[in-house]
């Protein structure tokens, strides 16, 4: 099987890495790629956000699967225009992507679904963000409708910037605040024309604030674990009866089944499990303890999604352990970001036992590896706990180095049997 992957970041490189282990891949193509993916692929130039030029390369390239990453080419279209090729491609419509491009889309989904989540109002005038505020009280929960590459969200208790937020934005989304500790639930999903199948994958927990403690603004997300001992035991079964299943087959009941990767961002509150977002594609840095735990064929998956043949690949299973990620961020992030420094010891961490690097704002310059983006990459490890998982990991951080480099102290590090990581 030919597969050709689309993006440039984290979670591309480790899609790719993780197609170029399954014997059923013969060829994997990353477009436009990173250093890291081209360490496991063959790189080609492509406009992300350009259905035909996606389209044409697949072509070119005869592949049997094209893989769309990041959500901006999703909610573009560019899954549609390459089905139209008569081509397998993992990833929602351009109009099912809206579950993920505008959330007040996702909150009617969700409305009409019978989904739990947090109480909303849509504001596009000042006036409504106040009646709104006042109506939700504190802490102000303020969300950009549309995309945001994960910083278009505030949760503070200073009303002052929660107003000045909402009105950077053109349309507002402001939500009453949910207790608890966030999880994120992955679940591939697949429409064979009458039916959708949802397979959820092993829930994981991401940390989003750029400081240790959960301080400072919000970001990308700076690292995440996988399983997540202190989770309820039906958790998952729960989520799929109560928020995956009723989603798609709302959506499909509109006209616009979702295939691909439904992402879930969870709260688990003080009563019950609430929805916090949805994406509509793999979500980064989750994304990469995931699939170095993942002990099924990732392709099957992906290709059984795609060609609404899910139902009849065997659901997957998971690698006893744990896995960690923990993201090395360029100087300024969140707010800016500094390119071009050097990035040294990405091969001396990745000769330790357990850990590997997934790149993601890196770039090639003569010989040297250096930084090109805010979050540069992730030092994924796994072990037989989180806790020995957690420690294989900042071995491998301390390792590397480059100017301005940053990074939390603290991914997992609440986590074991017998404690609650909210």
């Amino acid at each position: 099987m030919k597969t050709l992957v689309i993006g440039n970041g984290g979670r591309e490189h480790a899609l790719a890495r993780a197609l170029s282990l399954d014997p059923a891949v013969t060829e994997v193509h990353v477009a436009p790629g990173n250093p890291g993916a081209a360490t496991v692929a063959t790189l080609h130039d492509v406009d992300a956000l350009s259905g035909e030029a996606v389209a044409d390369l697949a072509e070119r390239l005869g592949a049997d699967l094209v893989v769309v990453g990041p959500e901006a080419p999703l909610v573009a279209g560019v899954a549609d225009a390459v089905r139209e090729r008569g081509i397998a491609v993992f990833g929602p419509s351009g109009e099912a992507a809206q579950l993920e491009g505008s959330k007040a889309f996702a909150k009617d989904v969700m409305a009409a679904a019978g989904v739990p989540t947090a109480r909303a109002h849509v504001c596009t005038t000042p006036e409504q963000v106040e009646a709104a505020l006042d109506n939700l009280g504190s802490p102000y929960v303020v969300k950009d409708d549309g995309l945001a590459a994960g910083k278009g969200v505030v949760v503070t208790t200073d009303r002052d910037e929660a107003v000045a937020h909402a009105a950077g934005c053109e349309r507002v989304v402001i939500e009453e605040y949910l207790d608890g500790p966030e999880v994120s639930l992955f679940a591939l999903c697949g429409w064979d024309g009458q039916t959708a199948t949802v397979y959820p994958l092993q829930p994981a927990q991401d940390f989003k604030r750029i400081g240790d403690g959960d301080a400072g603004p919000n970001t990308g997300g700076m690292g995440a674990y996988t399983p997540l001992p202190w989770a309820p035991d039906d958790l998952v079964d729960e989520v799929l009866a109560t928020v995956l299943q009723p989603t798609v087959d709302e959506l499909a009941r509109r006209g616009t089944p979702f295939s691909g990767l439904l992402y879930a961002g969870l709260a688990l509150t003080s009563r019950g499990v609430r929805v916090v977002e949805f994406n509509a594609r793999f979500g980064d840095p989750e994304t990469q303890p995931l699939l170095a735990l993942l002990d099924s064929p990732l392709s099957a998956l992906l290709m059984g999604a795609a060609t609404g043949t899910l139902a009849d690949v065997e659901p997957p299973h998971w690698k006893p352990g744990a896995a960690v990620g923990v993201v090395l961020a360029s100087r300024g992030y969140p707010a800016s970001s500094s390119s071009g420094d050097v990035i040294t010891g990405v091969d001396a961490a990745e000769a330790l036992d357990d850990v590997h690097v997934i790149q993601a704002g890196t770039a090639q310059d003569g010989d040297d590896l250096v930084t090109a983006g805010g979050r540069v990459l992730a030092v994924v490890a796994t072990g037989s706990d989180v806790a020995s998982a957690r420690a294989a990991a900042y071995a491998g951080v301390e390792r590397i180095a480059f100017d301005g480099a940053q990074h939390r102290t603290d991914i997992a590090a609440r986590v074991s049997d017998d404690t609650d990581a909210g």
